[in-house]
This record gives structure tokens, sequence and C-alpha cells, in this order.
């Protein structure tokens, strides 16, 4: 028969740390927060606000914009325009190969283009990457015509666009943005934010003009 705990003994398991697990994990918790907040100093270097940024656009795969920047970095969201601008004049008084640039409405960091020729040697592009010319054709009619319908589309190139505008979805570069407001409410199309990093745009409005594609007269 087992004798009833003493109080000596239930004060003991109250105040064990099995008994404390909680109060434990919001320790440990609050110790790697403050670990990852603090990073140790490297002799010689100083992190400061720019160099931060700098960081954040050299490891992103992706544009970042002004208010996500601010949120990552800690800084008002006004702020980060000034040090893009003060980071792009240090890079240029380097003669640094690569700029931040303005691209999907964010900022990423890019190599220059008179360095092109030299990056396409090392980059191997996939083959689902690629885009035939008829899907150049389809993607530039739905850059300049969206929102538009599949019928639309294959009224101006004149042969069937179902299959082209399936492969550009599937490749991230168009999208479904909503239903047309006619017989069958067919669905409408448009490009995505992939489409503006892949090209280069900040936005739509840095589309070329249609007059400026157009074949000099001979």
């Amino acid at each position: 028969m087992e004798k009833p705990m003493t109080e000596e003994q239930k004060e003991q398991i109250e105040t064990s740390p099995a008994f404390a697990g909680e109060d434990i994990e919001e320790q440990t918790i609050d110790a790697v927060t403050e670990k990852t907040e603090s990073p140790e100093p490297m002799e010689g270097f100083e992190v400061t606000t720019d160099s931060v940024v700098e960081a954040v656009l050299f490891a992103s795969d992706e544009s970042l914009t002004e208010a996500r920047l601010a949120d990552i970095v800690g800084v008002p969201a006004r702020q980060i325009r000034q040090l893009v601008t003060s980071l792009n004049e240090k890079y240029q008084a380097n003669k640094n190969a690569f700029r931040i640039e303005k691209i999907a409405g964010g900022y990423q960091m890019l190599t220059l283009s008179p360095y092109n020729c030299w990056l396409e040697k090392l980059v191997r592009v996939r083959d689902d990457s690629k885009l035939s010319t008829a899907a150049l054709e389809t993607l530039a009619i739905i850059a300049y015509k969206q929102p538009v319908i599949r019928a639309d589309i294959e009224a101006i190139r004149g042969v069937a666009a179902g299959e082209l505008i399936r492969s550009l979805i599937y490749k991230g570069l168009v999208k479904i943005v909503g239903r047309a407001e006619v017989l069958g409410r067919p669905m409408l199309y448009g490009t995505t934010k992939k489409f503006l990093q892949t090209f280069g745009l900040d936005s739509l409005k840095d589309l070329p003009k249609v007059e400026e594609l157009k074949k000099p007269p001979d």
C-alpha cells in the first residue's frame, strides 16, 4: 500500500523543472530569440542599416516591396528608397557589376546588361521555361489586351490557343483574373508578377508601346 506524500515532497514536485515545463519552454524561446536578434559581432566588421538591406536583397530570389524590406530591416518604409539610392551610388563608384533595380513593384539585385554574354554561358535554361514563338505571341496578346478571353486571343492569332494558355498558366506567367460578363461567362486571363520579373518590368506601364514594336518602313 502506497504511503501518502508529505507536504515537503509535494513542494519538491511543484517546484521541479518537469512541473514547470511551460516556463522552461518560454525561457528557451526567449533565449533563442535573443540570440537571433543579437548576432555575434565579427572583428573589424560593423553591421549597418544599408548593409542589412544589401544582405537581404542579395539573398532574395525575388523582388521585395518597400514595405516588406522595411519590415525585415526594421526601418520606416520611406527610408528604404534612400538606402537603395545610397547603395547604388556606392556600387557605381566602386564599378560593381550589379545594381538594385525596381522590378515588379519591388527591389531586386540584378547584374548589369553588359555582362549578359558571360552570364549566358553560366546559366542553363530549363526546357520547361523556354517559350516557343506561338507561346510568346499568345503571351504578348494577353499582356497588351488583358483582361482578355480565349476567344479574343484566338481571333487575333487565327488558331486555337487553349493549350498555349494552359502552358503559360503552368509556367506561372498567366493567371485567371475573373469571368467576362457575356454569354457563358468565359474566363478572363491576365499576366502575373512572375511575368513582370521574367521580362524585367516594374509594372505593365513599362511594356513597350505598340507603335515602337512596328517594323520601320523600308
